[in-house]
């Protein structure tokens, strides 16, 4: 099926000669309604006659096609399109052939004035002329060559922001023969060299069935290619803490130059993605890999479940203290005008904890210190790299302070066709114990495609279809970025105007994991009354379904909380059992599943008596002392290292953080006898493991 252009408008610049001439032609011999335009001047830029429009509109229309001409400079833009819309009502495919000054500045213009158009009618395709001159640089051309170079950046620049609207740019270096080649070139190869031999290529490219944007091709003599860039793997030349001399970038030059398993470098993001890996590794490891990028290969990567999955990372430590957790509170914007936030805030307060959430940030390293590229069967270019969902589990409130040791595992690698996903468990532990689990799940964009599973076993689970439970409306501040940074993730393009320009933003953007920290404190607040032993997880699971918008664009979805359950039921209580029972049951199944570990740890044994109006109701034993560990309802056969004598009501005031164990022992709500510093020790059961 032939292309047909029937209903296009085109504007051809420098249409009166030469290959704008031909472009002209071809557009109206396939159905479009052309617009000649053509100062009419000399090979210098100098002159103006309206002779050389004339003449090509002419010939269109002796072959019964639709043009009309137009004189004006490409500097006057808004009047060129003012003729497109005046003869023929709209501006369609856009085809710019520019000389000299023209080339950039003409080009701007002229663009500038068509794009509103474009964008409203959602669709347009421009073509920039480029030559061999810009692209390679050419003696005695220096003006002409920057001129024509700076149109491939416009272009470039054009293709990006012009997609969403379905507006194409694209770009060409034509040889062909014209005005200008004709008087430093031999006629026999000016003839075989037609402009005819250029045309079909930009006709293709302004085809709405063409789907190319942002391309660069070399056309003359019936030959076409496409350019792109190439940029060798490169050497990073400095370490952390050192200056970077001249001498280090001499010895390393050979390899800087070395293009064997060159990059294809497609987009800006690309560009500096090598930078953000230098960066990151800088920060954490002291020492730079000498190649950032080595390990990533090329854009092909090469991915082997079976050799990738179960492979560990190198463990990474994790050393805070109070100040950190404040400062990831205020990360996620949390303030003093909330009393309830002082919890959080202040290190002086009676019920002083840290965010849940905050159980990111030491595991966080595993994903930042450049793991990944030491695991067998993961050849992948990390500038493909994206932080996809995550998961976190606690198994224990967060310490306030400690050091705490990760370890980091490849869970699971998926083929998604149009990139790999892979799932990295992190466990973090203090001292021994497993304080929380983390789940990354990486995207690896354009590794797919070799054979593996498409899920996993940890896939999300879909929201329930009613109405939320609670509506919660919160602002970030300007400096919210800027805040969460000091907790870690130092990524320029959170904080610099610049660096987030060159990635093709606007300004520089909130972290993923701050609005993540946002949402989880929320959930925290409306249905766990801001109490951090009830939070378990955030994953699959029974389960607050939650979605975070910035302005009108959603940031988290598919979210996720999982909040332990109060133990309380209200038909129990009514009927006179005491609320503790459920407390002491929770207690010895963790007992069977941690005994061991609680034995070595609290090496005691627990005497509770619990009181109802005034009377022992009950008493439960807790020994943590001898073998397993076990518990049992009634009093111990010997002798307690502690006993404890509480109200059932008081008993879950204690347990649910509502009321301070000093407190109740000072105002004679709690009654200890034994060794009382023993009893600091039941923290591990029944703030850790309780969670009500």
């Amino acid at each position: 099926m032939s292309l047909s252009f029937e209903g296009k408008v085109v504007l051809v610049t420098g249409a009166g000669g030469g290959i704008g001439r031909e472009y002209a032609l071809a557009f109206a011999e396939r159905g479009a309604s052309v617009v000649v335009n053509d100062l009419g001047g000399n090979v210098k830029g100098g002159g103006k006659s309206s002779a050389a429009a004339d003449k090509v509109v002419e010939e269109i229309r002796a072959k019964g096609g639709k043009a009309v001409a137009n004189y004006d400079s490409v500097e006057d833009g808004e009047k060129l399109i003012q003729t497109a819309l005046d003869a023929f009502g709209r501006i369609g495919e856009y085809c710019l052939y520019l000389i000299h000054r023209v080339h950039l500045r003409g080009s701007f213009m002229v663009t500038r004035a068509a794009w509103n158009h474009m964008k409203k009618q959602k669709f347009g395709r421009i073509i920039m002329t480029t030559s061999a001159a810009g692209i390679y640089g050419n003696f005695g051309q220096a003006n002409y060559s920057a001129a024509k170079l700076g149109l491939l950046g416009l272009a470039n620049t054009l293709a990006i922001e012009g997609r969403k609207y379905n507006i194409f740019c694209n770009t060409v270096a034509p040889l062909a023969g014209s005005r200008l080649t004709e008087t430093i070139m031999p006629p026999d190869i000016v003839e075989s060299l037609k402009p005819e031999y250029v045309a079909p290529l930009v006709l293709w490219l302004c085809h709405e069935q063409c789907q190319e944007n942002g391309g660069l091709f070399e056309v003359g003599a019936g030959w076409i290619g496409k350019l792109r860039w190439e940029r060798s793997q490169g050497r990073t030349v400095r370490q952390k803490n050192q200056p970077m001399t001249p001498e280090a970038v001499r010895d390393q030059w050979d390899k800087i130059c070395d293009f064997t398993d060159a990059a294809k470098i497609t987009n800006i993001q690309e560009s500096f993605q090598s930078c953000m890996n230098v960066l990151s590794q800088l920060d954490s490891e002291g020492e730079v890999n000498a190649n950032p990028t080595a390990a990533a290969a090329s854009v092909t990567s090469a991915i082997n479940p079976a050799e990738a999955v179960g492979q560990k990372l190198p463990p990474t430590t994790f050393s805070f203290t109070h100040t950190q957790c404040i400062l990831y509170a205020l990360g996620v914007g949390m303030s003093t005008k909330d009393p309830d936030h002082l919890r959080f805030l202040y290190e002086g307060h009676q019920d002083f904890s840290c965010l849940p959430t905050f159980g990111v940030i030491p595991s966080q390293a595993a994903m930042m210190d450049g793991g990944l590229s030491s695991i067998p069967g993961l050849n992948i270019d990390f500038t493909q790299v994206l932080h996809g969902e995550q998961y976190l589990e606690l198994y224990r409130p967060l310490p306030t302070s400690g050091k705490l040791t990760s370890e980091a595992t490849i869970a699971d690698v998926l083929d998604k066709g149009s990139g790999a996903v892979i799932l990295l468990d992190v466990n973090t532990y203090s001292g021994d114990e497993l304080v929380c689990y983390n789940q990354f799940s990486v995207f690896v964009v354009g590794a797919g495609g070799f054979g593996g599973r498409r899920t996993s076993e940890k896939a999300p689970v879909p929201p329930p279809k009613r109405a939320p439970d609670a509506v919660v409306i919160d602002s970030t501040t300007r400096d919210q970025a800027a805040l969460y940074r000091l907790s870690g993730d130092w990524n320029p393009l959170h904080i610099d105007p610049s660096f987030a320009a060159m990635g093709g933003f606007k300004a520089p953007i909130l972290h993923g994991l701050c609005s993540f920290g946002f949402a989880a404190r929320h959930v925290l607040k409306q249905f766990a009354d801001n109490d951090p032993s009830r939070f378990k997880a955030i994953k699959a699971s029974n389960h607050l379904h939650e979605q975070v918008k910035e302005t009108d664009a959603v940031v988290l979805a598919g979210a996720y909380v999982d909040l332990h359950a109060t133990f309380i039921s209200t038909s129990f209580v009514q009927g006179g059992g005491l609320q503790s029972e459920l407390v002491f049951a929770e207690i010895s199944r963790r007992i069977k599943d941690l005994g061991p570990e609680l034995v070595k740890k609290v090496n005691a044994v627990f005497g509770w008596e619990i009181t109802k109006d005034g009377k022992n109701v009950a008493e439960w034993t807790i020994d943590l002392k001898n073998g397993s560990g076990s518990l049992h309802q009634g009093p111990y056969s010997g002798k307690a290292d502690v006993t404890i004598t509480v109200s059932d009501e008081n008993f879950m005031e204690v347990v649910q953080g509502k009321l301070n164990p000093q407190k109740a022992f000072f105002s004679g709500k709690l009654k200890v006898r034994g060794n009382i510093m023993l009893s600091q020790k039941l923290e591990v059961i029944l703030k850790d493991h309780a969670r009500l």
